[in-house]
């Protein structure tokens, strides 16, 4: 798929020599670090060095003081507490994390997780009548509950308070819980409103640990929870989130809790050297598998394990599952790419909408994610549970999903979710209607432009900027994610050195040594690159042709030892070839 090169405007030379000369770093670093908002020293002091004494006073949070106090009053007086979460990895981890801050307070602590199949998404009326039957008083939701205006109600009938730990985008009306925590709600003046579920959970032990004399170091076990949670819910790596990741990471890195450390093992990840990437593509989906295969309550079990023996055996049963979704993942993936080319879609020129009744709805939205990928619009994948059609939706960069499934609410049951990822359920009746309008929202919503995959390139370099020193400090950039992304460079009239080559299943994927000299004079030493599914290029880079490449650097970590490799974004022939015209005719 064709791909548009977008370079970020460059920031005035006058503050890029200012701030590089402040802090004493390669005008390339000083220019990364102002397209980031990063235009001081006292700025950068924070970035590259963050700090636990930044994070923000949870009591600015709307109604912390209300579900502080109603919490201490079920610890004290030995009231049973239900810790109620979703079953992805956000909900999974914040119930791991309140659930292992409680539980060192008082024994009359429970948690549940519902059931993807039976009982869907957010707080149910099972959930509530579970928690009555274990003589709980408290009710603790945690991503998810700013919407269950009637399961709220429901559970006040039941003898139940409720606390809302939730940070997706409130209605007009909340709910009429003891306290809703949400720093997305318009009357609440929090700092930093990008937190995930489980960072609102974790204020909230916060603010516990805060009123009743508890030490911080008491929070450093549950940071790499955090982690886990930021990177996997792909909220912003800016702020708060950035100091909860760094020290999440940190965690992680040294002193996992046995259920992560089980995780990383299966993963055959490397201990001391686990990034974002590591969490978003090896730990996550492996959490995430408890519920969409079998029930996310096993994913809280893994990470509340304490003992080696358990953390392994519930990682082994976790693992399988993974396995098991990612065969009906490509099961799937194959059907509806079989059924987009085919014409059976319910939509394909501008958006791509399918349905099959049969499909597995814990893994439509990976398959929505593989759609888009390849067609690049915004994409939905629906089944059917329960007589109703329910599915997942991705979006494309700068589309507002939310905004196109909100258009059509009256064809709704139940919709929510973010502005590129969203959930929704409908009669089957109303399928043809909904896809008709989509189809319409996104002409009128999405410039043609946007519907050309973009790659953002930050600078171009030579191979000669990533020196030792450049590398090291360019690290000190991490953690990566949303806000924060990984720097992508662009150089030209590269070559492969001679050792091209296809590795992977089906040799799809590239493995080159890039250099800038096409004799390797006076050159550079050859610079080891990747370029996953580019294998069309293969035979032109194999004939000594230049090309230029689109790339992040990675530090590749294998039995202790360390290497510099690039990670291929995308790449085209190098068309002007004037220099070498112009070397030949003086010759």
């Amino acid at each position: 798929m064709e791909k548009k090169w977008q370079l970020k405007p460059t920031p005035p030379e006058e503050g890029v020599k200012r701030l590089a000369a402040e802090l004493g770093v390669d005008p390339i670093l000083a220019t990364l670090l102002l397209q980031r908002g990063v235009d001081t020293f006292e700025s950068a002091r924070e970035f590259f060095r963050p700090s636990l004494d930044l994070l923000h006073d949870p009591f600015l949070m709307k109604d912390m003081d209300t579900a502080v106090e109603r919490l201490h009053k079920a610890v004290s007086e030995g009231e049973g507490i239900m810790v109620y979460g979703d079953y992805d990895v956000d909900g999974t981890t914040a119930v791991a994390l309140v659930y292992s801050f409680l539980r060192e307070l008082t024994p009359k602590v429970e948690f549940y997780i519902p059931d993807r199949y039976d009982e869907g998404y957010g707080v149910s009326k099972k959930g509530i009548d579970a928690a009555a039957k274990a003589g709980c008083k408290l009710l603790i939701t945690l991503d998810c509950g700013i919407k269950a205006i009637e399961k709220v109600q429901y559970a006040s009938t039941k003898g139940i308070d409720t606390i809302i730990c939730d940070h997706h985008l409130p209605d007009e009306s909340l709910p009429a819980a003891v306290a809703v925590l949400d720093p997305k709600r318009e009357d609440c003046h929090y700092p930093f409103d990008d937190l995930c579920g489980c960072g609102v959970g974790f204020k909230l032990v916060q603010g516990y640990s805060m009123r009743y004399g508890l030490s911080r170091e008491d929070l450093l076990p549950l940071m790499d929870l955090l982690a886990v949670s930021i990177a996997a819910d792909l909220v912003s790596i800016t702020g708060e989130n950035r100091i909860l990741a760094h020290f999440g990471l940190l965690r992680l890195n040294t002193e996992p809790r046995m259920g992560l450390r089980a995780i990383m093992d299966l993963a055959h990840l490397e201990p001391q050297h686990i990034t974002i990437d590591d969490i978003v593509f090896k730990i996550g989906p492996r959490i995430n598998a408890a519920g969409r295969m079998e029930t996310g309550r096993l994913a809280v079990e893994l990470l509340t394990a304490q003992d080696a023996r358990s953390a392994a055996a519930i990682g082994a049963e976790i693992n399988a599952a993974n396995n098991e979704r990612k065969s009906k993942d490509r099961e799937m993936t194959r059907e509806a790419l079989e059924m987009v080319e085919a014409g059976a879609a319910l939509s394909s020129e501008n958006a791509t909408i399918v349905y099959n009744p049969k499909w597995n709805k814990g893994v439509v939205g990976i398959v929505a994610s593989r759609l888009v990928e390849a067609y690049y619009k915004p994409s939905f994948v629906l089944t059917k549970s329960k007589d109703m059609v329910t599915g997942s939706a991705r979006s494309v960069h700068g589309f507002d999903l939310y905004g196109a499934i909100e258009s059509c609410a009256d064809l709704l049951e139940n919709f929510g979710g973010h502005i590129y990822a969203a959930g929704l359920t409908l009669k089957e009746e109303n399928l043809p209607e909904f896809a008709r309008r989509i189809e319409e929202y996104v002409v009128g919503h999405m410039p043609k432009e946007e519907s050309i995959p973009t790659v953002d390139v930050d600078v171009q370099i030579d191979f000669s900027t990533l020196t030792p020193k450049f590398m090291r400090i360019l690290k000190q950039f991490q953690p990566f994610g949303p806000g924060n992304p990984i720097p992508v460079f662009m150089t030209e009239n590269v070559y492969d050195y001679g050792n091209a080559r296809k590795v992977g299943p089906g040799g799809k994927h590239l493995k080159l040594d890039l250099i800038q000299e096409p004799t390797g004079g006076q050159g550079y030493l050859p610079v080891s690159a990747i370029g996953f599914n580019m294998d069309e290029y293969f035979d032109y880079i194999k004939g000594g042709n230049p090309i230029d490449v689109c790339y992040s650097v990675f530090e590749n970590y294998y039995r202790g030892n360390s290497s510099m490799q690039l990670r291929i974004r995308d790449m085209r022939h190098h068309e002007d070839d004037s220099g070498l015209d112009e070397l030949f005719s003086q010759q």
